[in-house]
């Protein structure tokens, strides 16, 4: 008993002077409290105009977080449906995303059985009234709120359909339960390979996971691709439990570790493994991130799998939820965490800012060597490496400003008003007449072309009339690459159809057969799907996750 309460003993002293060490002292917090709070009634009380106490104190708790790191963060009430909608994939709405357009805000997708599905609405419906309101200069963050309320409850929405007769159209909506799914697409591809996308770490997404896969390798899989590519991550704990289907139990995958020495913590496995052996290739890119990074982190530590694609996105810290005054939660970052070989995945360093306040990634110079249980070699600091690296061309501004200004959605919307029906998923392709269609849609008056080119052109020709490079020759020059360099919109378009028809494809799959008949077109040509079937069905595996 003695003994217990001298351990007891330390362990408290332990606690204060590991805390003592790591936080300001409590006389400096006190005093710049107070000096905060005679300031701003100074404010409140002498300044010529009036302000706004709520308006002004967030944006100085904004701009105190902001110094620290951008996942630390204040949410107030009004902010927090969409904060619990994050973390359990659920919410009362219609169920569709929306988007906020030059012409207004539009219905952009909404979900398969959804009310907004099963009323009529479609893509490209410009949101002109919620019930009595009218929604003119709203931003979506506003259109939003009106469309989400208590599941069971009634709407009126009235919408503007473009390239329709009698396109304006109302709509008496019952709202629901929404449930986003975090697996929107499971299925087996070639080979008898199966395959999972993954689109974010929730409260519904271990289970949905598991499903996929007892599904898959009830269906003869023989090897299982988990596609995490632009997954920003989720519940930690939802990364702990997906990792528990292809690891045994009890193994440890995380360590997060907080202010002070004790504040450690070790996450394993907990549930019963699905399958231990099967060959897993992991897919990510670089808006991998979070918990995305742990599942692929310690599969790869874990020589559990192969990693295909390109280096994720560096989140190493841990994020939880205090209770604050007046129900607000402050989201703060309590840890780092540390993947199974010991190694910290974060890529930028918040704690040591630039003299101007800016931060950037760790040099991959000074980054670290860990190893993983089969003695390979990997690296900290920078997010994850894929053991196999998939280049992609770089996309040009031709294709950026054609997703970017909806020409691809708009063109979808057009082409559904009047084709009642399109090939399945896996047979759909952009075709030379649909192509040329799209062409012939596109307005080149109204196109935005990002004319870097032609602007730098014209910069050079002043720069060298200033130097004194004047002469008729080089004038004639000047003008030879001024046209060789200027736009011509549809040969651009043929040049870059390869680049411009998946989204293309994707925009007008979606019109018929939601988000999962658009994973399954984009799974026709896609370079590391294609790369994780050939690993994962040849000796290559074995050849990357244990090398001799």
């Amino acid at each position: 008993m003695k003994k217990l309460t001298i351990f007891a003993a330390a362990l408290v002293m332990l606690t204060v002077f590991a805390s003592a060490a790591t936080r300001s002292k409590k006389s400096e917090i006190s005093r710049n409290l107070d000096i905060f709070n005679a300031l701003y009634k100074e404010l409140q009380t002498f300044y010529v105009d009036s302000i706004d106490a709520e308006k002004s104190i967030n944006t100085a708790i904004a701009a105190m977080l902001n110094d620290i790191d951008p996942y630390t963060e204040y949410i107030p009430v009004k902010d927090q449906e969409q904060f619990r909608t994050m973390t359990t994939g659920e919410y009362g709405g219609i169920g569709s995303v929306i988007q906020e357009t030059p012409r207004g805000v539009i219905i952009a997708d909404p979900y398969e059985g959804s009310p907004a599905h099963k009323a009529g609405l479609r893509p490209g419906d410009l949101i002109v009234m919620i019930d009595s309101d009218s929604v003119a200069g709203w931003k979506s963050a506003k259109v939003s709120e009106h469309l989400k309320g208590t599941n069971g409850s009634m709407l009126k929405l009235l919408v503007n359909r473009p390239y329709v007769q009698d396109s304006m159209l109302t709509f008496d909506i019952k709202r629901a339960k929404i449930q986003i799914p975090s697996v929107p697409y499971y299925g087996m591809l070639k080979d008898n390979v199966g395959y999972i996308t993954l689109t974010t770490f929730s409260e519904k997404s271990y289970p949905e996971v598991r499903e996929a896969l007892e599904k898959l390798i009830k269906d003869g899989a023989k090897g299982i691709v988990l596609d995490l590519r632009g997954n920003g991550g989720g519940l930690v704990e939802s990364a702990v439990q997906i990792l528990g289907l292809f690891l045994p139990k009890g193994t440890t995958v995380l360590t997060t570790k907080g202010k002070g020495v004790l504040n450690e913590k070790v996450y394993k496995t907990s549930v019963a493994p699905l399958d231990t052996k099967i060959p897993l290739a992991v897919l990510i890119d670089g808006a991998s991130a979070s918990a995305s990074e742990i599942v692929t982190g310690a599969i790869q530590d874990l020589d559990r799998g192969v990693v295909i694609g390109n280096r994720s996105y560096g989140k190493g810290l841990v994020q939880s939820t205090r209770q604050l005054p007046y129900d607000g939660l402050l989201k703060v970052t309590i840890a780092k965490y540390y993947i199974p070989s010991g190694r910290l995945i974060q890529a930028i360093d918040y704690s040591h800012r630039n003299p101007d306040g800016s931060v950037g990634r760790i040099p991959d110079s000074l980054t670290n060597v860990f190893h993983t249980a089969g003695g390979r070699e990997v690296r900290d600091g920078g997010g994850i490496t894929p053991d196999i690296t998939i280049d992609y061309p770089d996309a040009n501004r031709l294709t950026f400003n054609v997703v970017r200004d909806n020409w691809a959605f708009d063109f979808a919307t057009k082409y559904a008003s009047t084709h009642s029906s399109i090939p399945a998923p896996e047979d759909f392709v952009i075709t030379d007449s649909i192509y040329e269609e799209f062409k012939g849609f596109i307005d080149p008056e109204k196109f935005n072309y990002d004319k870097v080119c032609e602007t730098a052109v014209e910069q050079l020709r002043k720069l060298a009339e200033a130097e004194g490079y004047a002469d008729d020759s080089i004038k004639t020059q000047f003008d030879v690459l001024a046209g060789m360099l200027k736009h011509d919109l549809k040969r651009d378009l043929d040049s870059n159809r390869s680049n411009i028809s998946p989204y293309l494809a994707g925009e007008i799959v979606k019109r018929y057969y939601f988000q999962k008949g658009e994973i399954i077109n984009s799974l026709r040509e896609d370079k590391a799907v294609d790369s994780a079937v050939t690993v994962l069905t040849t000796p290559r595996y074995t050849e990357v996750i244990s090398p001799k």
